[in-house]
């Protein structure tokens, strides 16, 4: 397992043993040479250098190195835009499409390496992406996110990074989605809830797409806990704050509560997250049938946070707005993820109750 990476240093692992090498002591070859593999996202979350500005950019344009001039310049422009939400427009992937000469399977499989970038692994090294195809047209990217320190349970797998980003732009479902390795159970069970009939179309380069439910034969899901109203299409919950509220942070929050999936609980929550640089993220609870692949709120704004090419440095206030009297309460996981990655940050939580 590859240590943190301490502040102003860039941890390696070469031959089974760990080389911590100072920034400053390294010069720009070397820099490129000990990143050039790693995520965008780790960089982002852990690296502070005269380089990084630079590595980034090396690692998308290597991410994006089997696509043309044309198209490369298009993708850029994208990611850079001011407010970037971690997808691709449909318009945008029509255009691709167009100048590829490419099939929209073929350019999700390509866009993988991009998505790969925002991976961040601390534990396993393992970096997940995953594209996503709403039925809008969009393409939503998605990375796997680990917490040192804490459960493995806390993580975010690359597809559910990926789903939840769709679901947070409100999109009215998934019609594939592609991913660097074939999915695990994991994530094959937290699919199924996002299309029960077993009808995304899974695809993995170098391999025959198929359908999730030849992956997940036989599956247990919504249907068989009496849940009839889906995940998509998006539907808002009336949700109420106590009198007074009107704190524009923990009004977010109550914005991504109202968004919620969680029929089985009733226990509605959200989280919003302001960074130093003004912006906002946030982040609706996405339960499961199963129950362990449940995805947590913090974390569902933690992608966003990510994907949006923000760091956890930046994370200056979180609010987490919940189901007053629930059976299960989001705070505890919550803050033992703030502690592993924004320990001076304390969470603002608020009780909200259904409208009468």
């Amino acid at each position: 397992m590859i240590s943190p990476i301490s502040k102003g240093k860039i941890s390696k692992r070469k031959r089974g043993w760990i080389m911590t090498v100072p920034l400053t002591m390294m010069n720009r070859r070397e820099a490129l040479a000990t990143l050039g593999s790693a995520g965008l996202g780790l960089l982002a979350m852990r690296v502070s250098s005269v380089y990084a500005d630079e590595v980034k950019q090396n690692a998308v344009s290597t991410a994006l190195a089997k696509f043309n001039d044309k198209s490369r310049q298009r993708l850029l422009r994208i990611l850079k835009e001011p407010g970037f939400g971690g997808y691709v427009p449909s318009a945008e992937v029509k255009a691709l499409l167009d100048d590829e000469e490419k099939s929209i399977d073929a350019l999700m499989i390509e866009l993988l390496p991009l998505a790969k970038t925002y991976s961040h692994p601390p534990i396993s090294n393992y970096y997940v992406g995953a594209v996503a195809r709403g039925t809008s047209g969009n393409l939503y990217l998605g990375a796997n996110i680990e917490f040192p320190g804490h459960s493995l349970g806390f993580s975010v797998h690359g597809e559910q990074s990926a789903l939840s980003n769709a679901y947070m732009h409100s999109d009215g479902g998934v019609s594939s989605i592609a991913v660097t390795a074939a999915p695990c159970g994991h994530c094959r069970q937290f699919m199924n809830e996002l299309s029960p009939d077993g009808d995304i179309q899974v695809l993995v380069e170098g391999k025959p797409a198929v359908k999730l439910s030849s992956l997940l034969p036989s599956a247990f899901g919504p249907k068989d806990l009496g849940v009839t109203d889906l995940a998509f299409p998006v539907r808002e919950v009336d949700l109420i704050l106590p009198k007074g509220q009107s704190d524009t942070l923990v009004l977010a929050a109550l914005g991504a509560a109202r968004k919620s999936y969680a029929p089985y609980t009733k226990a509605h929550s959200g989280v919003a997250i302001v960074t130093q640089t003004g912006h906002r993220y946030k982040g609706a609870y996405i339960e499961n049938a199963a129950y362990n692949p449940s995805l947590p709120p913090l974390q569902t704004a933690l992608v966003a946070l990510i994907i949006a090419g923000e760091s956890y440095s930046a994370i200056s206030e979180v609010a987490l707005v919940e189901m007053e009297g629930a059976p299960i309460s989001q705070k505890s996981v919550a803050e033992a993820v703030l502690s592993a990655i924004a320990s001076a940050v304390k969470l603002r939580v608020v009780n909200a109750t259904m409208k009468a």
